[in-house]
């Protein structure tokens, strides 16, 4: 007896699991698994976050904001004046687009460079904004899916939410109406 104690304690006992440990050898344990791959997890979302973390903007920063946001509608609105200006004064016009047929082509490519590198830099900010709300959203999924899940929890017009389960007097007479003397006198006065 006291040789298969011993035998015993040598592989279970003393705060040791010899057989599982032999084991996590050629497998991997689980649970542990599951919680290295949770702590990467976390620490990959924390990081993501804190890379796009919202500042609050100053009164210049919020000025330069607006004023970035002056030149589209400016270009818009102007294209669109030349238009009316063309159709209330054409002789005003003429001499206007005579002007601007006298700039040279390097400046003309100068200006589209420019226009080019002002919505390129406002494409890659607002990508940058979209990065940022994605990461706040995506921390809130994990929230969203258990309001999801407690919500369906709720709902009452799935298939056997109303189940009497296996009472017998119960099933049967929910088989059988109940009497109503007035559907019987009806009944009597139509025959």
């Amino acid at each position: 007896m006291g040789l298969i104690s011993n035998v015993f304690t040598f592989l279970f006992g003393s705060g040791r699991n010899v057989v599982r440990e032999a084991a996590e050898i050629f497998r991997e344990n689980a649970e542990n698994g599951a919680e290295r791959d949770l702590a990467l997890q976390q620490q990959a979302v924390t990081q993501f976050g804190g890379e796009f973390k919202i500042s609050q903007k100053g009164a210049f920063d919020r000025f330069m904001d607006g004023l970035n946001r002056l030149p589209r509608p400016a270009m818009a609105l102007g294209t669109l004046g030349l238009f009316v200006a063309a159709m209330v004064d054409p002789i005003w016009f003429s001499a206007r687009m005579q002007g601007i047929a006298l700039v040279p082509e390097p400046l003309w490519w100068l200006l589209g460079v420019i226009v080019s590198f002002y919505f390129g830099a406002r494409h890659q900010a607002k990508v940058q904004d979209l990065q940022r709300e994605i990461s706040t959203i995506m921390r809130r999924t994990p929230q969203v899916i258990g309001n999801l899940r407690a919500l369906q929890a709720l709902r009452s017009d799935g298939i056997g939410v109303a189940d009497p389960g296996t009472n017998a007097a119960l099933a049967e007479k929910a088989a059988r109406p109940d009497a109503n003397p007035a559907l019987e006198d009806w009944r009597r006065t139509r025959l």
